[in-house]
């Protein structure tokens, strides 16, 4: 197993998880409510947590020498509400054993 294994499922579930806040709770308080605080709140670590996730899918897709398929399904991911729990359960719990 990789190291970098344990630190991209993480940064998954993380990049996953802000991107359901900011879509889901800050963007409708944004625009419902005229209120932009919680899209300010929530859009740096969004953002983060997305450049770290696309850099280690990278990084750990050359590691364990996925297909270009696997690697573009993994990116695609990020930008798809609910993909990045889907690439932990598909992809990133089986490489483990």
């Amino acid at each position: 197993m990789t190291k970098l294994l344990p630190l991209f499922r993480i940064t998954a579930v993380l990049e996953g998880l802000s991107y359901i806040l900011l879509l889901f709770i800050a963007v409708p308080i944004k625009y419902l409510q005229d209120d932009p605080q919680f899209v300010k709140m929530l859009g740096m670590p969004h953002g983060l947590f997305f450049m770290a996730y696309i850099v280690l899918a990278v990084m750990l897709g050359a590691e364990l020498k996925w297909p270009n398929r696997t690697l573009f399904i993994v990116l695609v991911a990020a930008i798809i509400p609910f993909g990045t729990f889907y690439i932990d359960k598909k992809y990133l719990r089986n490489e483990n054993a």
